[in-house]
């Protein structure tokens, strides 16, 4: 009898702890369906220009803002990784604002030492191409009910690099300069 009786008492107090959260849990599930935010989604990784020491690539992101206000973006800050290794990392800071129910194109340029390019290319057999992994945090300041959030966005994919012969051939003026003979001699 005790034992069926302390059976009883410990399925009255789960039940009431059940009963507790389940309307907490349910209310905040509410709020994440009533309560937008802005998303985010990366479109593309190219590489902007190739300098004598470093490989400049940018990330093209859209941004959504659901509000009719402007929304502030703190912050978005970088990781850049190839086989676990990381390539570059930063912050760009005060970027900028989100237009009221607009999607923004945001433009986060990597600089990645060509030093470390190099060193990736050395283990990789392909034609100038590395494989990557991006990882951004969009940081936003006062979204309104909300406060502030941040978005995480990771991609894959890869990376061609310009080989010497592309570049010369058609790459921008200042890298061709660059590889001019007048700078060697």
């Amino acid at each position: 009898m005790a034992e069926f009786l302390g059976k009883s008492v410990g399925f009255v107090e789960e039940m009431g702890t059940q009963s507790v959260k389940m309307p907490v849990n349910l209310a905040e599930g509410t709020v994440d369906m009533v309560v937008k935010k802005p998303e985010a989604t990366l479109n593309d990784v190219i590489v902007q220009s190739v300098t004598y020491d470093s490989v400049s690539l940018l990330a093209k992101a859209s941004v959504s803002n659901p509000y009719v206000t402007p929304i502030m973006i703190g912050e978005i800050n970088y990781i850049l990784k190839s086989a676990d290794t990381v390539m570059a990392s930063g912050k760009m800071e005060d970027p900028g604002l989100l237009m009221p129910l607009n999607v923004t194109l945001l433009e986060i340029e990597v600089k990645v030492p060509y030093s470390v390019v190099i060193t990736l290319l050395r283990g990789v057999i392909t034609k100038w191409a590395i494989n990557y992994e991006l990882q951004l945090l969009f940081t936003f300041l006062d979204i309104p009910g909300v406060g502030g959030i941040t978005i995480p966005i990771t991609e894959k994919g890869v990376i061609k690099i310009p080989t010497i012969a592309e570049l010369l051939n058609g790459g921008k003026e200042e890298d061709k300069a660059w590889f001019s003979l007048k700078n060697w001699i």
